[in-house]
């Protein structure tokens, strides 16, 4: 899974559980996948890297 692309999206539920997927959907939802040579992969940008959120 490429963690680094700007489409990548994790989120955590109140039970504590990770939802991990893709914004525009290219990946596979369970579980979680991105395909092979992805078309749609864009290098996140560093404005956008290590936030959270609570």
């Amino acid at each position: 899974m490429n963690e680094d692309c700007r489409h990548y999206v994790m989120q955590s539920t109140k039970t504590g559980d990770k939802v991990e997927r893709c914004k525009i959907d290219a990946g596979e939802q369970v579980p979680f996948a991105c395909p092979e040579g992805c078309l749609f992969y864009e290098p996140r940008g560093i404005a956008t890297t290590g936030w959270s959120q609570s």
